[in-house]
C-alpha cells in the first residue's frame, strides 16, 4: 500500500503505525522527478524466497527503529539496527532476509 502524505502538516515518523501488520506497509512521503522518499514498516517481513530487488535508482536506506538483515546477490550481508544506514547502488541486487518479528521495523528509503 502506498499513500501520499499531506503537505504543510506536521507528521511524526512513529505515528499512524498500522496494526496488525499482515503485509509490509509502505507510504510515499515526498517525490519529484529524480527522487522518492518513503516510510516502510516491517514486522517479521522478508523478501520472498529467491526474490531480488533490482532498482534503476540508488537507494539510501535508514533504519529508524527495529532491526533487519539485508543481503546482496554477491554474498555480502548487512545486519542493521536503529540508526544504521546503507547506500545501495542502482542495479545492486538485494533482498531483505529478515526484520524483527517482535517489534516494528521502521525504514526511511530515499530513491535517487
Amino acid at each position: 500500500m502506498i499513500a501520499k502524505m499531506d503537505l504543510n502538516e506536521v507528521k511524526n515518523i512513529f505515528s499512524g503505525l498500522p496494526s496488525p501488520l499482515k503485509d509490509e506497509f509502505s507510504e510515499e512521503i515526498i517525490s519529484a522527478n529524480n527522487f522518492k522518499l518513503e516510510r516502510i514498516i516491517s514486522e517479521g517481513h522478508s523478501s520472498p524466497p529467491e526474490f531480488w530487488y533490482d532498482q534503476d535508482k540508488n537507494e539510501f536506506v535508514l533504519l529508524v527503529s527495529g532491526s533487519a538483515k539485508l543481503s546482496y546477490d554477491d554474498g555480502k550481508s548487512f545486519a542493521l539496527k536503529s540508526g544504521d544506514y546503507l547506500i545501495i547502488p542502482a542495479h545492486q541486487k538485494h533482498r531483505v532476509d529478515w526484520t524483527d518479528p517482535n517489534k516494528k521495523t521502521i525504514w526511511l528509503a530515499l530513491h535517487y
